[in-house]
C-alpha cells in the first residue's frame, strides 16, 4: 500500500498532502520547502544520475576548452 506523506505547515500546524504546494492551503503562508529552487525541483529517485550528468557536462566543457 502507498500512503501519502503530508507536510506540516510551520505556521498553522495543519498537514498539507500536496507534494507540489509551496503555500499552505489553510493559512496561505509559505511552507518553506527546500524544493523551491531549480535543483530542488528536479526529481530523481537516484540523485547519482544528476551528479553523473553534471560531471559529464564539466568534462565536456574542459574538452571543448582544450580543443579550442
Amino acid at each position: 500500500m502507498h500512503f501519502m506523506q503530508g507536510y506540516t505547515c510551520p505556521h498553522c500546524g495543519n498537514t498539507v498532502f500536496d507534494e507540489d504546494a509551496l503555500l499552505c492551503h489553510f493559512c496561505g503562508e509559505s511552507l518553506q520547502r527546500a524544493g523551491s529552487g531549480f535543483l530542488g525541483k528536479i526529481r530523481y529517485a537516484n540523485h547519482g544520475i544528476l551528479w553523473y550528468f553534471l560531471t559529464f557536462l564539466v568534462l565536456c566543457g574542459f574538452v571543448f576548452l582544450f580543443l579550442r
